[in-house]
């Protein structure tokens, strides 16, 4: 009997160990394969956040997918300005460029969980200052209204008794509600209703269809819509502008490590005119501020 219980128990144990082995080993493989990171991802690249930048293999940065012509997404690819200084910055570093689209009132949930390194996407540093560990400001930017062509509106003051659209968390919606701009306060206090949009593509659609006046949105974004779109107005007049700021790249506070590294990457570009091509691709070279 006891020779039975002695065999079975030697069985056990040889049963243990052989699961424990092929468990070991399918955890190698999961680790290598999770491991390969591709250009255009999520959060799955997020491990490298927290590697210095002596040990940095990618750089993931955090767009808004429908921000035309800082980042957006042609033909099934992710292109833009924002995204070809990134790309240039990466290449001169030896990092990985993973270009990864965010929502764009997460973006601070992204930033701090270290799903993304940066936020580099039009971003405006004004108002935002104290908030994240900024680069130097590279464009000037201003917020304007943009509508219908034959809506017969000319200036901001004819909004009044309109429906007009902004995008959540947006550099517009910050300037219409500052509180202490009472001439804005009585332009929003005068529209029939202010609606907040995810992003500028439905407002576009809305303000074509006719169940919106006006869109509040950046300059550069509503030149670069309208370079399509021959049916909507820009109001850019010197008292049409709703406010004015400059663009710089977010990083997550007190990370100024890496945003020396690629600040000073930057200034090596603009120093031998790399970032002035870029602009001029973009048609962005009466925008852009860096060195100024």
């Amino acid at each position: 009997m006891k020779k039975k219980i002695a065999l079975i128990l030697a069985g056990i144990m040889m049963m243990s160990c052989f699961a424990v082995g092929c468990s070991s080993s399918g955890g190698e493989t999961t680790a290598a394969t999770t491991a390969d990171t591709t250009g255009e991802s999520g959060s799955e690249a997020a491990g490298e956040t927290t590697a210095s930048d002596s040990e940095r293999t990618t750089f993931i940065v955090g767009f808004d997918a429908s921000f035309p012509p800082y980042g957006y997404q042609e033909d099934g690819e992710y292109v833009g300005f924002d995204l070809d200084l990134a790309q240039e910055v990466c290449d001169r570093n030896g990092w990985e460029l993973v270009k990864t689209p965010i929502d764009w009132d997460a973006k601070d949930m992204e930033l701090d969980s270290g799903a993304i390194d940066c936020i580099w996407n039009g971003f405006t540093m004004n108002g935002r200052e104290d908030a994240y560990t900024w680069s130097d400001p590279y464009v000037d930017n201003s917020q304007v209204f943009v509508v219908s062509k034959d809506s017969g509106i000319t200036s901001p003051s004819e909004l009044a008794g309109k429906i007009v659209l902004v995008q959540k968390d947006s550099s517009a919606l910050a300037a219409l509600n500052d509180e202490e701009n009472t001439e804005l306060q009585e332009l929003k206090n005068s529209f029939s209703d202010l609606v907040e949009v995810p992003e500028y593509e439905s407002a576009l659609l809305e303000l074509e269809a006719g169940s919106a006046d006006a869109v509040a949105m950046d300059i550069g974004v509503a030149k670069a819509k309208q370079k399509n779109n021959d049916n909507i107005v820009i109001l850019d007049g010197e008292d049409d502008i709703i406010a004015s700021e400059q663009y710089g790249i977010g990083f997550k506070l007190g990370n100024e490590e890496l945003r020396d590294q690629v600040q000073a990457t930057l200034d090596e570009m603009a120093a031998d005119g790399t970032f002035q091509e870029i602009a001029e691709k973009w048609d962005l070279t009466d925008s852009i501020c860096l060195g100024e």
